[in-house]
């Protein structure tokens, strides 16, 4: 008979954002000397989101690499992980780099090469809603693990994303590129999720897309907030009525609230909405009250990264815990958080968590300031290469000649003249498990049907 699973939920937490910063207030300044016009337009925006800074890819990254690099942060900072009871990997992503092949699978050939040997014996796929990926993935994972009945399973889900808007717009500086890894399992070591009290609310909105082919999304900046806020309020009522709450004691009762971050000040405009709603309160009482919940501690250092789409929940998620860490100690524990996971089109869900009596220990190894230290100041030019992207497989090549790859890094070494994405891990020997060159395959365009 399989074991009953008590609880499910989060063990530990791996962030990976790459090196390439292009400040926001140099950006502005350059647009503007190009375009006179659009003075007015990016220093409301720069106002109204709170952004200072976006990080982009290194020419050799993308959302698989990104994922493959949270991943090996997440299980090199953990020697508790046993990475051969993985049961299941999971992406939550809008930004895939594969219409049919999930991330996660290159992900599992770029760690095995890494010498992190994921068992074969695992499920591995892709979740879509914008950036409420990741949250659906980590949902159905802790469900599985909770259904699986095996205490040794564990599961990695994956938030990865690169969010890329048309240059000399308004969401121009709320692009930004990460990735987050969770490690989920059952008597999980830092948060325990409450599964049975979800709350949800879906609808069919047009507030942002991305069309099939276009590498940037579009955006109605003024609906998208709208639409954010009121189904905040619709799920969080949802999760009330699921958990048998009253929606005021919901709201003084939680330690701390976490929500989905596409720029620093949205969070902030959305609670202030729900408490006014909920509570009556005014915008001044409800950013006092988000004060004494440490509200800022969790968007802050995202104003300097940049929107992470899937991964910026978790990120923030991570940020808060450090800095609650770093005040209480090992007081943090029992503390109840509340998520707020917005995915656009639209879905937002709601997630109840406890800190778990060992979260200390856990946060205690985390280093998430190198983040902000392994940031390298990129020209101008090169960010406008990469706004331009992506590139094609010829100039991939040539780029790719005179690239100082540093060791120990995940990178995107070829593209196939079939458009198939080949991965490597550099080492400081040179590349990992690099065998002959593949080619395309001879009977890859024929008319024989296979599966899938």
């Amino acid at each position: 008979m399989p074991e009953v699973i008590s609880a499910v939920g989060i063990s530990d937490i791996g962030l990976y954002v790459p090196p390439p910063v292009i400040d926001l207030e140099n950006l502005v300044q350059r647009r503007v000397r190009l375009n006179p016009r659009l003075v007015r337009h990016l220093e409301r925006a720069c106002r109204v989101t709170g952004q200072k800074a976006i990080r982009f890819p290194e020419i050799w990254e993308d959302c698989a690499t990104l994922a493959a690099s949270a991943i090996r942060t997440l299980v090199l900072q953990n020697a508790g992980i046993d990475v051969k009871n993985v049961r299941h990997l999971a992406v939550g992503t809008e930004t895939g780099v594969d219409h049919s092949k999930p991330v996660s699978a290159y992900a599992q050939g770029m760690l095995q090469r890494a010498g992190i040997d994921l068992p074969g014996s695992l499920s591995s796929f892709q979740v879509q809603h914008a950036c409420a990926g990741g949250t659906m993935a980590l949902l159905s994972v802790a469900a599985m693990l909770a259904a699986g009945g095996r205490p040794a399973d564990s599961g990695i889900v994956v938030s990865s994303d690169v969010a890329r808007y048309e240059t000399e717009s308004t969401a121009e500086i709320t692009q930004g590129a990460g990735a987050v890894a969770l490690h989920v399992q059952s008597s999980p070591r830092l948060l325990e999720l409450d599964l049975s009290t979800v709350g949800y609310c879906s609808a069919d909105v047009d507030d942002f897309f991305r069309p099939l082919g276009s590498i940037t999304a579009r955006v109605n900046g003024s609906y998208s907030m709208r639409c954010y806020s009121e189904s905040l309020e619709a799920a969080f009522l949802d999760f009330c009525a699921r958990s048998g709450t009253r929606p005021e004691n919901a709201l003084l009762d939680t330690d701390y609230f976490v929500l989905h971050t596409p720029f620093r000040n949205m969070p902030e405009s959305a609670m202030e909405k729900l408490f006014e709603k909920v509570l009556g309160y005014d915008a001044q009482k409800t950013r006092a009250v988000l004060a004494e919940k440490s509200f800022a501690a969790a968007i802050d250092p995202l104003a300097r990264i940049g929107n992470l789409y899937a991964g910026s929940l978790t990120a923030a998620l991570a940020f808060l815990l450090e800095d609650r860490f770093r005040a209480l100690g090992s007081g943090i524990a029992g503390r109840k958080i509340l998520l707020a996971s917005y995915g656009s089109g639209n879905t937002m869900v709601i997630l109840q968590a406890r800190i778990a009596p060992s979260a200390a220990e856990v946060i205690a190894r985390w280093r998430l300031g190198n983040v902000f230290s392994s940031a390298r100041t990129a020209s101008f030019e090169e960010y406008e290469a990469w706004a331009a992207g992506p590139v094609q497989p010829e100039l991939h090549a040539r780029l790719m000649e005179n690239a100082q790859v540093p060791p120990d890094t995940f990178l995107l070494s070829g593209i196939r003249k079939d458009g198939y994405r080949e991965y490597e891990f550099s080492t400081a020997q040179g590349l990992a498990n690099r065998g002959e060159e593949r080619e395309t395959p001879d009977d890859l365009h024929g008319s024989v049907a296979v599966p899938g």
